[in-house]
């Protein structure tokens, strides 16, 4: 006998997505939020979504590493817009609420197509990369939250996003630390694995947890979201009771009828069947067959009917995941053809109807119960489409009470702003009549004005004819102060001249003309050792002695005023480290001083003729000496004396380089003055600079005052270059930038020898405090200055006498030597033959009945001495040092 069923038409497919949608659940599109290029859910699975900043310098390494271990799968751009909440407009930011809705709109569409064009960037990375890609945003207020519920929209199983800043990125870090990340770790749904990247480094995995046996089973998404808008109704939520890791769920609703009428037709079928079965099995003595009843498969509407899940037994359906949807399986119960022949042949036909019409009804029970359910899932949503439109008409309503509240607002402020203009207008009449008045006012000032400009302005014709007359007689004063200066000087020069010769030939020998012409050879130029500013310097033997010969020439820049100063100066002061000058010629304005072989000490640091370098301890010593002679003429009495002209070519050195301070030509005797700031006695010579420039003090050129720290300076200058050997030429700059650099070795002069570096720093520091720009700031060379070198000289084992000679006796010069007892003069005195003699051993020689010289044997013109105070002063300072 044939068997025939009745089998329902297959119900259509719903997206629950799609539906949803249609009939406008929330969540899925509002005016604050926009969704754009929806992936399908096929793609869900098969792709790897990477959420994104605004800044691609920033997410470029989280994409690429997303990119790099894709293994092969979809990428999509993942992003979360958020509207600026403060609108910039002429330079200011302003509140949304504060401006009108036509610039907020135009500002946020300005901000999408940013953000548009930043995608796009994203996405030309993975073009580049040769990976598929797409892009999925949203706008929302926040972030973190935005990336939760596109995970949950989409159900998104594959997420990589950023852990931390890249400045908080530690090799060592474990776990997310910016906010986002940690709240979409802790909120998003169990089912998304997701990856947290930071600088191109995986901090963290999140992995999914969908452990179905002991997990509630939901509605998918667009069903939840339902539920959620109609409040969590019995009808419209799915109901899991969780009751071991094997057993089956609970069934509500149409589903679970339907499943208990299968049932229950399913086991009238078995026990009928197994009563055959057992009648069979004892007439044929065969085993039972398993009957079981064929039917076609039930499919239920996705998200309007509950998830079902079997635990195996053959009592329930048999649902299944489709998709990220559930959907069930073909429910059945396949007949053997064997069992069905022997139910075709030994079964009586009232059973067989019987079984006919079970299964008749079991098909029908199906039909009705899938009836139900699409009649319920109607139901479900029209009630969710009223709700949407109850609340659209509530939110409609809102916005209409909002706007007739900013009206009437913005009628008020209106009022207010027209009250306030009216205030204004009032006030500007106001302030329009007071301008009135003072602008007559003022039109009456200034006619006065003009009036007192008129008679100003005659005053001033007055006053600049005045001044004229004044300027007339001041030139004419002028004139004849220069001519009384002049005739002063004339008359000075010619008292000197007349009647001072016999005082100054107290001091210092008077040479004739002749005697300098035969002791320079009639100043031949082989004779010549040097040249000044002063004039030329030459080699001579005068009355049997060696010195040297400084005469004035015709173009030279000093003149008999700095030849009267220096023979002043000079007859006055005996000091070991000052030039001995040994006398004059008032005729030639020549100047006779002791002979020093070993010429200037710029020659020496310059090696000239080849000379050997100067050591560093001699260097000290030489210094050392300087500072001294310096001190000696700052300290000298009544007033103190200023040399001005401080350089290596007017430091001299002897035999046994012994250094003299020379050239005293522009040299000044100091004025006290009291200054009233400090309440201290200031000593100064107002004159016009002159010397050496790169030598000279910078306030000494600005102000034209010469003091004894203008000395200083130059000191410092020298001291640098005794040190260094390097031209004074910008050596400041030079030197203070080795200092600070820690590179003081390499310009100290390696010529010098090896230059102990605590010695050489501390030198070249108080250099620098010598050489710097305000005055106030040198250091005094007595005792701040001598206080460091005088240690430094005498621990350098350099002493400051003359070196010893073969017999270990120190060598004087030989013009202090008598050429009659050929001993060290005491009382010096010059006789007719010009020779100096010790006073004693020549008037032996003349009371003993000679009239000869004892040097040249000619006869004597007279017999009267002169005393030579000037050698007699060397001699005793010689003596003295020594």
């Amino acid at each position: 006998m044939a068997m025939v069923s009745s089998m329902p038409a297959t119900p259509p497919q719903v997206n629950p997505v799609n539906s949803l949608r249609d009939i406008g659940v929330p969540g899925i599109m509002t005016s604050r939020r926009k969704i754009v290029n929806k992936p399908s859910p096929s793609m869900v699975n098969d792709t790897i979504y990477v959420a994104v900043g605004k800044n691609v310098k920033s997410s470029k390494s989280n994409l690429i590493w997303a990119i790099q271990n894709s293994g092969g799968r979809r990428i999509c751009i993942l992003h979360v817009h958020v509207p600026a909440p403060m609108i910039p407009l002429m330079g200011a930011k302003f509140p949304a609420s504060a401006l009108r809705e036509e610039e907020v709109q135009d500002y946020h569409e300005t901000e999408r197509l940013k953000m548009y064009k930043t995608l796009d960037a994203y996405l030309s990375i993975c073009q580049g990369m040769g990976v598929r890609a797409g892009k999925l945003q949203i706008e929302m207020d926040c972030i973190e939250k935005g990336i939760v519920e596109l995970i949950s929209q989409y159900g998104i199983q594959k997420l990589v996003m950023g852990a931390a800043s890249d400045k908080y990125h530690s090799r060592r870090m474990t776990a997310p630390r910016s906010k986002k990340a940690i709240y979409v770790c802790e909120q998003a749904p169990a089912s998304c694995h997701i990856q947290f990247i930071c600088n191109g480094y995986l901090i963290h995995t999140r992995d999914c947890s969908l452990d179905i046996g002991n997990v509630e089973v939901a509605f998918p998404m667009a069903q939840q979201m339902a539920n959620s808008e109609v409040g969590g109704s019995p009808k419209l939520r799915s109901q899991s009771i969780v009751q071991g890791q094997n057993h089956g769920i609970k069934l509500t609703n149409p589903a679970q009828e339907l499943f208990r009428r299968v049932r229950s037709v399913n086991d009238g079928h078995r026990r009928s069947l197994a009563s055959v079965s057992d009648e069979s099995y004892g007439q044929s003595g065969r085993s039972p067959s398993v009957f079981s009843m064929c039917s076609h498969s039930i499919s239920v509407e996705p998200g309007l009917t509950p998830n079902l899940i079997s635990d195996g037994s053959e009592n329930e359906l048999d649902l299944t995941l489709n998709g990220p949807f559930l959907i069930n399986k073909n429910l059945h119960h396949s007949a053997s053809p064997s069992v069905l022949q022997e139910m075709d042949g030994g079964m009586d036909d009232a059973l067989y109807d019987q079984l006919e019409q079970a299964m008749a009804e079991a098909v029908n029970s199906k039909r009705d119960a899938y009836q139900e359910t699409v009649r319920r899932g109607n139901a479900e949503k029209n009630a969710i489409d009223a709700i949407r439109r109850a609340k659209t008409t509530e939110n409609l309503y809102k916005e209409e009470l909002k706007l007739r509240k900013e009206q009437e607002e913005a009628v008020e402020k209106a009022n207010e702003k027209l009250n306030n203009m009216k205030s204004q207008t009032d006030k500007v009449n106001e302030e329009l009549r007071l301008a009135l008045f003072q602008n007559s006012s003022l039109e009456n000032q200034i006619a006065s004005t003009e009036l007192m400009i008129k008679e100003l302005e005659q005053k001033i014709i007055s006053a600049e004819n005045l001044l004229q007359n004044y300027k007339d007689e001041l030139d004419d004063l002028q004139i004849q102060r220069d001519i009384a200066v002049g005739e002063a000087e004339e008359f000075r020069r010619k008292q000197w001249e007349a009647s001072s010769s016999a005082h100054k030939l107290q001091c210092f020998s008077e040479f004739s003309f002749q005697e300098i012409k035969e002791a320079t050879s009639n100043f031949n130029p082989s004779q010549k050792i040097g040249e000044g500013g002063y004039g030329s310097i030459f080699k001579g033997i005068l009355r049997h002695a060696e010195v040297a010969i400084k005469m004035l020439n015709r173009d030279s820049t000093q003149g008999p005023e700095e030849f009267q100063q220096e023979v002043e100066v000079l007859s006055k002061l005996r000091h070991p480290n000052i030039i001995t000058l040994i006398g004059a010629c008032p005729e030639s304005w020549t100047l006779v001083y002791e002979y020093l072989p070993n010429g200037s000490l710029e020659d020496r640091l310059n090696c000239k003729d080849n000379s050997p370098p100067l050591s560093w301890q001699t260097r000290i010593r030489i210094a050392t000496e300087l500072c001294s002679a310096l001190i000696f003429l700052h300290s000298n009495k009544p007033h103190s004396i200023a040399h001005g002209d401080l350089k290596p070519a007017n430091i001299l050195l002897d035999a046994n380089l012994v250094s003299k301070l020379s050239d005293f030509g522009i040299c000044r005797i100091l004025l006290s003055c009291q200054d009233s700031s400090s309440n201290s006695t200031t000593q100064f010579w107002r004159t016009d600079p002159k010397g050496t420039f790169v030598y000279l003090d910078p306030e000494f050129l600005a102000s034209g005052e010469l003091t004894p720290k203008s000395d200083v300076y130059s000191f410092g200058i020298i001291l640098l270059r005794l040190m260094t050997g390097k031209p004074a030429l910008g050596i400041i700059k030079e030197v203070q930038y080795a200092l600070d650099a820690g590179k003081l070795k390499s310009i100290l002069d390696p010529f010098a020898g090896d230059w102990p570096f605590m010695l050489a720093e501390e030198l070249v520091r108080l250099a620098l405090r010598c050489c710097e720009m305000n005055r106030k700031s040198r250091p005094d060379l007595y005792p701040d200055v001598w206080r460091i070198l005088e240690p430094m000289r005498a621990s350098s084992g350099v002493t400051n006498t003359f070196q010893l000679g073969s017999q270990g006796l120190c060598q004087p010069p030989p013009y202090f030597i008598c050429p009659i007892f050929l001993e060290v003069m005491q009382d010096p005195h010059v006789a007719a033959d010009g020779f100096t003699y010790e006073a004693e051993a020549i008037r032996e020689w003349l009371e003993s009945g000679h009239d000869t010289s004892p040097r040249t044997n000619s006869k004597l013109a007279h017999r009267h001495l002169v005393p030579n105070h000037t050698l007699r002063h060397a001699i005793q300072n010689w003596l003295q040092s020594h």
